[in-house]
This record gives C-alpha cells, sequence and structure tokens, in this order.
C-alpha cells in the first residue's frame, strides 16, 4: 500500500519499560519486551518485523537503557535487521524526552523526517488495519498534526487511558482531551457513548514538528534533550548521550508534556487487535487457550481447570486440580499464584521486593550478558556456584576481585584462560584456581560455545566486586 507523503517514514522504538507487572518472569535485568509471550519471537523483535513490513520505511530507532543495550543489537541481529541507532537512555526520563532524543538523531540525517513511535512491548494481531491507520496518520502528519492512535473499545476497560475524540479532520478526529484511567462505571459509560478512544501509546508526527512543539510548551527539556545529544559519543553500535545534561530534563510523558497543551494534537481510531500486554491476564485474553478457557506454557497436568494461566519452569512440572480463574507462574527463583482479577497488583509484590533489598525483581536466576550466561544454581553463606555459558568468539572482561577467589571446572568446549601472567588453554574436564585480587579471563576462541562451572568462595559474592580492567563491550 503506497504511502500518500514524500517524506521517508522512520520507525522509533521505545524499549525502557520495566514491564514490573508480569513478574516474576519479566524482570528488570530481562524485561517484558525482551520475553517470546505470543509465538517464537519477542515482543521487541514484533514490534521490528511489523514496522520493517511498511513501505518506504526506514532502518528503526531504538531507544532504550544501557542495561538492555546488548539485548537489543543481538535481538535485531537474530532476525537480520540493521539498526537506525541505538540511543542510550542513561537515566530514566519518561516518554517524551526519549522521543525528543530520537528525533534530534533522525533530523541530523533527514531533516524533513517522519517518525513513528511505537512502545516496544504492545501486540497487534491485525496488521493490515494498523498499515491502513499509518497511512491516514502520514496524511495528517504532512499537515502539521501530532497524530496518535487511538484503539476502538470493544469492552470496558479500567486499565487503559482515553482519549475523547472532537472535531472531524480527513482521515482522523481532533482530540478533545484525554483522561485518566476510569473506574468501572465511568468505562462503561464511555464505552456506550462511542466517541472514546483508548489510549495506544503509539504517534506519528515530524520530527522536527515535534521538537517545536516542545520549544513551545516544554522548553526546559528541549534543553536538556539538546545538551544531552550534543555531548553524545559513539560506543561500538550505540549512541551514549550525556548524562549530565539528559537527568536536567523533567521526568513528563510526552501526553503531559505536549499532546494534552498542542493545539495540532489528532487521533486515528483503528482497531486491529491491539494490546499492551500490560498484566498476566491480558495476556490469557490475547493468546489461544485450550476447550477449558487456559493457557499452559511448559510441563503442566491439569484436573478440572478452567480459565487459568499456568506457567512452568523448564526444570519442573506444575499440577492442578479444581482450580479457576488463577494466574499460576513458576520460575527458578520464584512463583507467583494470583486470582486472575488481582493482576495488576503484581506491581505491590515488585514494590514490596524492592523496600525489602532483594533481588528477585531485578534479575532471573539465569543472566545474560554480551558474552553469553550465568546461571546462579547454588549458593550458601560464602559461597556460590554458576553455570557459565560464554559464547563462540565471545570474551569476559579483564577483571578482578577484592572479596572472593574461584575455580573453573570446564564442562565442553575449550577455554582460553588469562590469570595474571600466565595464559593457557582448559578443556574438557580440567580446572583451575583464580586466587582473590589475581587479574583474569576467559575467552573462547571456538566455534562452539564453552560450558563451565564456577565455584566461588569469599566473605562476599556480589556481582559489584568486579574491577573491570579491559573489555570489548566498552563496560571497563
Amino acid at each position: 500500500m503506497p504511502r500518500e507523503s514524500a517524506s521517508m517514514l522512520h520507525p522509533v522504538i521505545l524499549s525502557g519499560g520495566s514491564g514490573s507487572r508480569l513478574w516474576p518472569l519479566s524482570r528488570q535485568n530481562l524485561p517484558k519486551q525482551f520475553l517470546a509471550l505470543v509465538g517464537d519471537l519477542s515482543l521487541f523483535q514484533e514490534t521490528i518485523r511489523r514496522a520493517e513490513a511498511l513501505p518506504d520505511v526506514q532502518l528503526p530507532v531504538t531507544v532504550c537503557s544501557e542495561d538492555h543495550r546488548f539485548m537489543v543489537g543481538e535481538q535485531l541481529q537474530a532476525i537480520g535487521v540493521g539498526n537506525g541507532g541505538i540511543l542510550l537512555e542513561p537515566i530514566a526520563r519518561n516518554t517524551a524526552p526519549a522521543i525528543a532524543l530520537a528525533a534530534q538523531h533522525l533530523i541530523a540525517k533527514d531533516p524533513d523526517a517522519t517518525m513513528l513511535v511505537l512502545p516496544a512491548d504492545h501486540l497487534i494481531e491485525d496488521e493490515a488495519a494498523f498499515r491502513e491507520a499509518i497511512v491516514r496518520a502520514a496524511s495528517l502528519a504532512e499537515q502539521g498534526w501530532l497524530v496518535t492512535f487511538g484503539i476502538q473499545p470493544d469492552y470496558a476497560e479500567t486499565g487503559y487511558g482515553y482519549i475523547l475524540r472532537g472535531e472531524a479532520l480527513e482521515g482522523g478526529y481532533r482530540i478533545e482531551r484525554f483522561v485518566e484511567k476510569p473506574d468501572q462505571a465511568t468505562a462503561e459509560r464511555y464505552l456506550a457513548e462511542g466517541s472514546y478512544a483508548w489510549n495506544s501509546g503509539m504517534f506519528l508526527f515530524k520530527a522536527q514538528r515535534y521538537l517545536d512543539e516542545l520549544s513551545r510548551h516544554a522548553p526546559a527539556m528541549l534543553d536538556a534533550v539538546r545538551n544531552a545529544y550534543a555531548d553524545a559519543e559513539a560506543d561500538l553500535d550505540f549512541i551514549r548521550v550525556g548524562k549530565q545534561a539528559f537527568a536536567e530534563s523533567p521526568n513528563d510523558s510526552i501526553d503531559y508534556a505536549v499532546m494534552e497543551k498542542t493545539e495540532r494534537a489528532a487521533v486515528v481510531p483503528v482497531s486491529c487487535g491491539w494490546s499492551d500486554i500490560g498484566s498476566w491476564s491480558s495476556l490469557w485474553s490475547v493468546a489461544e487457550r485450550d476447550a477449558d478457557g487456559n493457557l499452559y506454557d511448559g510441563d503442566v497436568i491439569s484436573i478440572d481447570t478452567r480459565d487459568s494461566l499456568v506457567h512452568a519452569s523448564a526444570r519442573r512440572m506444575i499440577a492442578t486440580i479444581g482450580v479457576e480463574e488463577l494466574i499460576i507462574v513458576d520460575t527458578p527463583d520464584a512463583t507467583l499464584v494470583a486470582r486472575k482479577d488481582r493482576v495488576q497488583d503484581v506491581k505491590a509484590i515488585v514494590d514490596k521486593l524492592k523496600a525489602a533489598g532483594r533481588q528477585e525483581h531485578l534479575f532471573h536466576r539465569k543472566v545474560y550478558r554480551p558474552w553469553g550466561s550465568y546461571d546462579s544454581i547454588d549458593m550458601g553463606e560464602r559461597f556460590q556456584v554458576k553455570r557459565i555459558v560464554v559464547k563462540p568468539g565471545a570474551a569476559l572482561s579483564l577483571q578482578k576481585h577484592a572479596h572472593r577467589a574461584e575455580h573453573w571446572i570446564v564442562v565442553s568446549g575449550t577455554a582460553e584462560v588469562t590469570c595474571d601472567d600466565r595464559v593457557f588453554d582448559l578443556r574438557e574436564n580440567q580446572s583451575t584456581y583464580i586466587p582473590l585480587g589475581s587479574v583474569h579471563r576467559l575467552r573462547n576462541r571456538g566455534t562452539e560455545p564453552v560450558e563451565l562451572i564456577e565455584v566461588q568462595s569469599g566473605g562476599y559474592l556480589g556481582e559489584d566486586d568486579i574491577v573491570r580492567l579491559e573489555d570489548v563491550y566498552g563496560r571497563s
């Protein structure tokens, strides 16, 4: 379908969310956008693939946190898509500054750039309807409108904000006002009136128009973002912006900073099978279920179970008997059991974990790194055992520890080990000792993964007891 615009369309993928309502599967270190929740691809990859299929489209620009930069790069590479820039937010500052960073980046390459802003964690089932809505939105953007996509509601949802449409435009409507998440009675009234749409958080506009509106309504934000981008430095495939300048930006959403204040806000209604997968119940509602209304993932055995979601970890089976309307999510280090109508409160569990200083909201037991992964399979007061996998051609940083020593036992593959002034190969069934304070590195020069068991011992075993002296991934 040809676009009715001469300017190039640049997808901008916002990938800064933490997905706390999908805990314990979604964690800060591995949030929901990087998980394959519906199908074989992650939500991030599905968003990229959907954008790539649009006509006259350019390479996607991604805005993400520094912690997720390697996941973004690897997931793009896995589906064979290049990038138009991976912009790293040094500190979370909500959607308005993130979009402004992308706008600055695009204008430097294409002063007439049109931005299609897409959150990385949304599901769209009817892509043809979505593409048709983009054509209408692009036409409005050429006329100077800042366009958002309003999802036609098919039930009274209390978990989304709403948009009230005003006068008709060609292809859409002027936005009369934004409204916050309603209570049940108000949501039912909105549905009956028919003039309200769910606020999708997706946008299309000219990059320069967005910055012009920021200069009118949020000049301090624009100044901070411009200064941060002026201080940007390339780091491998990533763009690091100035941390101090970016931290000075107000922490505001695009709705608050611009869309609620501009006189040129428009909405294009669309019915495209959209969901933000904002909770376990929303995932249950969009996924394919069995005849009893159940969604199972993993090794699950059930008797007389109805309308439930059960996710079993790869390590054990879950059995249910005589339950209804439950969410059961098992991971190697945490299990959630909740009524389906209470899953919006999962965030309160995450808040309790944070307040208690625990780690289960931050990391899975298995943690992914740019060189591979590690799985903490056992730990005690003065020891920890990890299963480490190093990808072919990858290497850990040259590092040392102040509080722990390590024993390495190779299970498969051949590892090149550096320990102070010694460099040697460690093969299957061989082991070595890394004394406390020794400068060391592990490298995989082969074509197959290296798997090893690491036994740490010492008075402190935290991940922050790493002094990186040299690192191919720019972390030193």
